[in-house]
């Protein structure tokens, strides 16, 4: 929810800076605008991007287990950690669908 509404904010940012340097009007304002509204939206494109999200299904065969397993803090939930050697990227898997603290 949180993102959607940095999204429309960064989008509103961006419509006063068109606003403002198509009227004339407000100009002072227009590197605030301008650099406040591209900020939100293409930082929220990065961590869309570089943060991915925990699959749920069984790894792919061409991923190596690496070993390692941690509880994910956002979910709780165990994770393991996949290797593809063929990309050089790593994938986040839930192996048990809820860790319950000690």
């Amino acid at each position: 929810m949180l993102p959607v509404v940095l999204y429309v904010l960064g989008g509103l940012l961006l419509l006063g800076a068109g606003i403002a340097a198509l009227t004339g009007m407000f100009v002072m304002l227009l590197p605030q605008l301008l650099f406040g509204g591209l900020l939100l939206v293409v930082g929220l494109a990065i961590e869309r991007w570089r943060y991915k999200p925990l699959l749920r299904t069984g790894p792919d065969p061409r991923w190596k287990d690496t070993g390692e397993r941690f509880v994910d803090p956002g979910s709780g939930q165990l994770t393991a950690v996949y290797f593809d050697p063929q990309h050089g990227e790593r994938h986040y898997v839930v192996i048990d669908e809820q860790v319950r603290p000690r």
